[in-house]
């Protein structure tokens, strides 16, 4: 009799009490618990909503529509799978939760399950999406994530930036007494070519050319525009890393602008990229042309200015103001650049009809990885050939 109680109590577990189940079984106490837990999540889909809390006599409730219902929580849930259920359960339906979009982020908000969660650039794309959605129980493991995933990717990308900025930096300062070491031979050799000697089968040059040595002076300003909608997560994360290793360089000043529909200088923050990351909000509309604006307010010396625009171009602004201060930028000698994306992904989505608009100012507009950006950078400092190095290195390059 008992091996058939627990036989009834099994299948009423596994097909959920409704009429239909068939073992006209009723559970009590913790197998109650259990089943109102599991009905929270695995109902939730014809449901159309979590709910889960306590009613009125301080029961534990699983319902749609909120009938007698206080405190309907997702800490609560997880709390008590974890007093109900073994780990290994509880791992299975976190994983389950985290399947769906609208509770996976009321789960992101949970200190426990971010914990556990693996750290990546989408991972910290996720939480700037989310905000000041996020408690204050939940910042500090907020801050570990990203401040994880900030020091991953700086001991990955870091030595490779600097090593392209200021090799492009020295190879641009010219040197026309160099030491030995510093010669640049190529330079040397074509420029000396009419001093060949055909009677010693050599070229004694007469002009020495070499590479740049240390200068203390600023050298470079580099703008990072950053479109701050919810679909540029991963290249907001990306050029808050590639900033702040830049803004560490002395000859160079960099500066980090952000937007939607306002526009943010997060310049003083990229001292500290887990800062800068926490400020941006992800999500919201777009204003191209105000950010633009903004940007033309800080080119003080055009001829030595980078602007690196990372947007997918749906502007949401003037589009022909946008345009018009594109133009400007661009007479002025400031060396433009249109990145649609800086992230792993290499298929950016963006507005196709304005980028072909920008590429007929002469402007280049591609997607760009994060393992090819400090070639980009130093490319972009050495007054190289933008396009050509694009058609080299870059994806979803858009022709005019």
């Amino acid at each position: 009799m008992q091996s058939n109680k627990t036989t009834l109590k099994r299948w009423r577990m596994v097909l959920g009490g409704d009429d239909a189940d068939g073992t006209g079984y009723t559970l009590s106490g913790d197998d109650l618990k259990k089943d109102i837990a599991l009905s929270a999540l695995y109902e939730y889909e014809q449901r159309g909503k979590f709910e889960y809390g306590v009613d009125a006599k301080g029961k534990v409730v699983s319902r749609a529509g909120g009938s007698g219902v206080s405190t309907p929580s997702v800490a609560r849930w997880l709390g008590d799978i974890q007093e109900y259920f073994p780990n290994r359960v509880v791992e299975i339906m976190q994983k389950d939760a985290m399947s769906y979009p609208s509770l996976h982020d009321k789960l992101m908000l949970e200190p426990e399950i971010l914990e556990k969660a693996e750290p990546t650039v989408d991972l910290v794309a996720n939480l700037m999406e989310l905000g000041k959605l996020i408690p204050s129980k939940t910042k500090d493991t907020a801050r570990r994530v990203i401040q994880k995933v900030v020091d991953e990717l700086i001991d990955k990308l870091e030595n490779d930036m600097k090593e392209a900025i200021q090799g492009a930096l020295s190879r641009s300062i010219p040197n026309r007494r160099p030491r030995f070491a510093e010669i640049n031979w190529g330079k040397t050799i074509l420029k000396n070519l009419q001093h060949y000697q055909a009677e010693y089968k050599t070229i004694i040059p007469e002009q020495l050319y070499g590479y740049g040595r240390k200068n203390r002076k600023v050298l470079k300003d580099i703008i990072i525009c950053l479109d701050q909608s919810g679909s540029m997560g991963a290249s907001v994360v990306y050029s808050g890393i590639f900033g702040s290793v830049m803004a560490s360089l002395p000859s160079v000043s960099t500066r980090m602008v952000v937007f939607d529909t306002d526009v943010q200088d997060l310049s003083e923050d990229l001292k500290d990229p887990v800062d800068l990351l926490f400020g941006v909000q992800l999500g919201g509309g777009t204003d191209i042309n105000k950010a633009l604006g903004y940007c033309q307010s800080l080119v003080t010396k055009p001829n030595d200015t980078i602007l690196v625009l990372i947007t997918d171009l749906y502007e949401g602004g003037s589009k022909g103001g946008m345009i018009q201060k594109m133009k400007a930028l661009k007479a002025s000698g400031v060396e433009f650049i249109t990145l649609l994306a800086l992230d792993d992904n290499g298929t950016p989505s963006y507005d196709k009809s304005i980028a072909k608009e920008v590429v007929s100012l002469e402007i280049p507009v591609f997607a760009c990885t994060p393992d090819a950006f400090a070639d980009l950078m130093a490319t972009a400092i050495q007054k190289g050939d933008i396009n050509a190095w694009a058609g080299e290195n870059a994806t979803g390059v858009v022709r005019g």
